[in-house]
């Protein structure tokens, strides 16, 4: 998939767009940022959280 702006040659790698694509793909809650400087991606961060049912419940006076 690239991707080009008529003006300027804005050429998206194939491999950022793959690279973002499995971040999204493996991930089940969080977020997904993309950076971007001067119309050019520079940076993927990803954030995962773990969600966990009632089986985390510390009982009352138990605890860490």
């Amino acid at each position: 998939m690239s991707e080009k702006k008529s003006g300027t040659e804005n050429v998206v790698n194939d491999a950022i767009v793959r690279d973002i694509g499995n971040a999204i793909a493996d991930l089940d809650y969080g977020t997904v940022t993309i950076k971007v400087h001067n119309s050019k991606i520079v940076q993927v961060e990803i954030t995962q959280k773990k969600r966990f049912g009632d089986g985390g419940l510390v009982e009352k006076g138990g605890g860490i």
